[in-house]
């Protein structure tokens, strides 16, 4: 648009949002404000601003901001964005509805959900209370034993949740992902049922729960879909690339109607199919919305050019992608450098020595991170830091929450909302002497059946010896029903709890109770108790490790599914040998590609100065030494991209670009590009029948596309293979 005709629309609108402060493109996709919009950003590209920017440009505009539904995958996302629209307007933002997809579902099912036949005080269970309800359903079906192989606890849950997120059936995806449990799908399925309808009847959601009924309510209930559609005259959905099919649909149904719906991604940074995430929603919503325009922010404000410019190559090569080219304004000339170690430990010294030198040219610890495929790939260079005395934190760790004595306090709270948590009674009365397992049971047996928990208790047959603490139970919940203010509920919990904690504890009781501390003055900034649980599930706080230091005095160590949406000054990548990344179990079609958007994660982290790194040996999983090349995404960049160097500066004299034959682990050639025994596209024509090592025979489904084929399995479906990895042989 001409800028002059832009400002006068702007003027004659009377907006007191400057968008002149936006380029061309973020302005567009701030003032398209009526039907479908696909904004495709790039790597730190403003999309933050720019979704900013549309807030506070749709209220200038009269939209109510009740009406506005922003919806992202951390609730500190959406506060932030909507903190910032009020420093741009008024505090009229703090009225904008936002949230996460289970925050926005949690309020909204207990608003509807009795259309499904839930109450309104139902509890959220997080992963550790599902694990405890599958272990003791495993119980009671007969399914533990030692005569029995029946997976554990975490596996199923796995197993459960991956079929929700994934949309497929629990049983395709034990053939798929868990082949060697395949002798127990019709147990597993059977267990799902007991798992859900012991959920339904103790008034329990877990996680996914909130999707899956948040959908049926849209989707099965026309009263609700039309209420709630109406509501929300304008979505936004920040990180759609993230998005599960569930929450596509979500998407697509609460625009029914308008169709009002800006989603805002980048198809190159879709990284969390493990979590369900479908690359393919950011790709079909054009297809969804067939009216979508299409918008991209290609200016960078994070990185120099030289670290784009590769960046754009490793993203290059992808089968499938939105176009575009990353392009910055900000100065720098240093291109990205490759080491490669003769083995992990030199790589790690390598990276430690860098380290110095980079702090030595005035950079802090805080703005230098290191960042790799897996945990342990760090494990040499965590030494070396070590014994150097750099201060660096890992990222990871346990939630506040998901302690045992805070579970235990928060137990209590879960059962002043909600009398028939089964989960949450079973853990406080097992806290109690001379009560064990079958007497829990008969106890929450007849809770469940009267109307009055602390009544029942108190009129429950108990035997002598553990009388006093049924009794002393009984008049906690008796008094806890005459209050109902979060801090003094706490207080009447803690005065019960305290002998007991101090002694369930009795080794470490002073050490968790400063946690215990922590969670008080949490509870103190809330109005009520159900908000509160609601958030120790769905949002809880992080531990406190790790605040007394100084940020500054430490570096990151992380995984780079961790880092997205960070940024750093200097950032290594460890551990880009072929083999290790992309890692040997993604050398077909999907997992190949997605490997590929996780480099182009890392890489797009860095804002000066760019280091890659691997070694030229790596031990095998039979403890034996392989000679290894760079991975084969790098041996792919474009010549004068990237230098190598050395211990002592740049190799000048040496190819970018030598590799050494790809690694054999046990016996099995690791995905490379030396060998000419692969099929060419012109074998594989529609109808030919081949076979894979993994998913057997199967049926060419189309003329392969670029290096990638469509082919139909009998037990696995149609999967999209490589031709250079998969290892397809015609029958």
């Amino acid at each position: 648009m001409d800028n002059d005709i832009f400002q006068t629309l702007v003027t004659s609108a009377g907006s007191s949002v400057n968008l002149n402060e936006l380029n061309p493109s973020q302005r567009e996709a701030v003032t398209s404000t009526e039907g479908p919009l696909l904004v495709i950003a790039g790597a730190g590209s403003g999309k933050t601003r720019t979704l900013v920017y549309r807030v506070a440009y749709l209220l200038e505009q009269g939209v109510d901001p009740e009406k506005i539904l922003l919806l992202t995958f951390t609730r500190k996302a959406s506060q932030e964005m909507l903190w910032r629209a009020g420093l741009l307007l008024n505090e009229t933002c703090r009225k904008v509805v936002g949230g996460t997809f289970h925050g926005i579902a949690n309020m909204l099912l207990r608003r509807h959900g009795h259309h499904l036949g839930f109450g309104s005080s139902f509890t959220i269970i997080d992963r550790a209370d599902a694990e405890g309800i599958v272990n003791l359903l495993k119980g009671s079906l007969g399914l533990t034993g030692k005569d029995k192989q029946f997976p554990t606890k975490r596996v199923l849950i796995n197993i459960l949740s991956g079929s929700v997120n994934k949309s497929i059936a629990i049983d395709d995806l034990i053939y798929e992902s868990y082949s060697h449990l395949s002798e127990h799908v019709d147990d597993i399925v059977n267990l799902e049922k007991h798992y859900q309808e012991f959920k339904f009847n103790n008034g329990l959601m877990d996680y996914d729960d909130l999707l899956v009924n948040w959908k049926r309510l849209l989707d099965e209930v026309p009263e609700a879909r039309q209420e709630i559609a109406a509501r929300y005259s304008h979505i936004m959905v920040d990180e759609y690339q993230d998005t599960n099919l569930i929450q596509a649909e979500i998407v697509r149904l609460l625009a029914y109607g308008h169709e009002n719906v800006m989603v805002v991604g980048d198809d190159s940074q879709s990284i969390y199919s493990f979590r369900g995430a479908d690359f393919y929603n950011i790709m079909r919503f054009p297809k969804v919305f067939s009216e979508t325009k299409i918008i991209k922010l290609e200016e960078n404000y994070r990185s120099c050019q030289p670290i784009l410019s590769l960046t754009n190559d490793i993203i290059r090569n992808a089968s499938e992608k939105y176009a575009k080219t990353l392009f910055t304004r900000i100065e720098g000339d240093e291109k990205p450098r490759l080491f490669a170690g003769r083995d992990e430990r030199e790589e790690a010294v390598f990276v430690s020595k860098k380290i110095a030198e980079l702090r030595g040219n005035g950079i802090e610890l805080s703005n230098i991170a290191v960042l790799f495929r897996s945990g342990f790939h760090s494990y040499k260079l965590e030494m070396e830091l070590n014994s150097t005395g750099v201060e660096f934190e890992k990222r990871g760790g346990l939630k506040l929450t998901e302690s045992a004595h805070m579970k235990d306090v928060i137990a209590f709270l879960r059962l002043r909302v909600n009398p028939i948590d089964t989960l949450s009674w079973n853990r406080i009365l097992l806290h109690l002497d001379k009560v064990g397992p079958k007497t829990a049971r008969k106890i929450t047996d007849a809770i469940a059946r009267g109307d009055n928990p602390g009544q029942t208790l108190a009129e429950f047959p108990c035997g002598k010896s553990w009388a006093p603490g049924v009794a002393k139970l009984a008049q906690l919940f008796v008094d806890m029903e005459k209050e109902t203010a979060p801090g003094t509920l706490y207080e009447l919990v803690w005065a019960h709890y305290q002998p007991l904690f101090e002694k369930i504890y009795r080794d470490d009781f002073p050490k968790r109770q400063k946690d215990l501390d922590q969670l008080k003055s949490i509870i103190a900034g809330y109005d009520d108790v159900q908000g509160f649980v609601d958030d120790t599930t769905l949002d809880p706080p992080e531990t406190a490790k790790g605040l007394s230091r100084d940020d500054k005095e430490r570096m990151i160590l992380s995984t780079i599914h961790s880092s997205k949406g960070l940024e750093w000054d200097a950032v290594f990548v460890m551990g880009l040998a072929d083999g290790r990344f992309p890692h040997t179990a993604a050398a077909i079609g999907e997992q190949w590609e997605e490997e590929r958007r996780l480099l182009y994660v890392a890489a797009t982290r860095a804002r000066k100065y760019l280091y890659l790194t691997y070694p030229r040996e790596l031990m095998t999983p039979d403890r034996q030494f392989r000679r290894v090349g760079m991975s084969p995404f790098l041996s792919e960049l474009r010549a004068g991209l990237f230098e190598r160097i050395d211990n002592n500066g740049i190799q000048r004299s040496r190819s970018s670009f030598v590799t050494s034959q790809p690694a054999s682990f046990n016996g099995m050639t690791l995905p490379g590009k030396t060998k000419k025994t692969k099929l060419s596209a012109e074998d594989l024509k529609k109808g030919v029948r081949v076979k894979h090592p993994f998913f057997g025979e199967g049926v060419v489904q189309d003329k392969p596309k670029g290096r990638s084929v469509n082919v139909a399995f009998q037990r696995h479906g149609i999967k999209t293979l490589h031709l250079d990895y998969a290892k397809l042989s015609i029958r």
